[in-house]
């Protein structure tokens, strides 16, 4: 067929979103190791264009809140030269302890991955930790 196997759009999904949670200052391991999981609960993938063996690949990837006890994670993926699409989508995950059980998303989740605030006079473009809106 000349282009990726469809599943490993999931796979470079998980991998942004492992990735997008390192570079927050939370590996996911340290969130385990809290008590804190993601069980994915839904995946949608829209197929946009092909990807070959090789191919150098940017991701871009953000997370938001989808309710008191759930996280979205929002996932574009394209050709790093042409920025021709090749998959978006997104992945919907439960916050539960260890037991399984659903729980609030932590306040330290949230401001870790709350995104940069250009216009915020007391953050100044750093990544900002809510103090200003509180």
């Amino acid at each position: 067929m000349g282009t990726f196997y469809n599943s490993r759009a999931l796979e470079w999904f998980e991998y942004g979103r492992t990735e997008l949670l390192r570079a927050a200052g939370i590996p996911y391991a340290d969130m385990e190791h809290r008590g804190l999981f993601l069980p994915l609960i839904q995946a949608h993938v829209n197929y946009l264009g092909r990807a070959r063996y090789d191919d150098p690949l940017t991701l871009t990837v953000s997370a938001a809140l989808a309710g008191k006890a759930s996280l979205r994670f929002d996932i574009h993926i394209a050709h790093a030269n042409s920025n021709d699409p090749v998959a978006s989508g997104y992945t919907l995950h439960a916050v539960t302890n260890a037991a399984g059980k659903p729980i609030r998303t932590p306040h330290w989740v949230l401001n870790a991955l709350r995104p940069p605030d250009d216009n915020c006079n007391f953050c100044h473009g750093q990544k900002c930790i809510g103090a200003c809106r509180d």
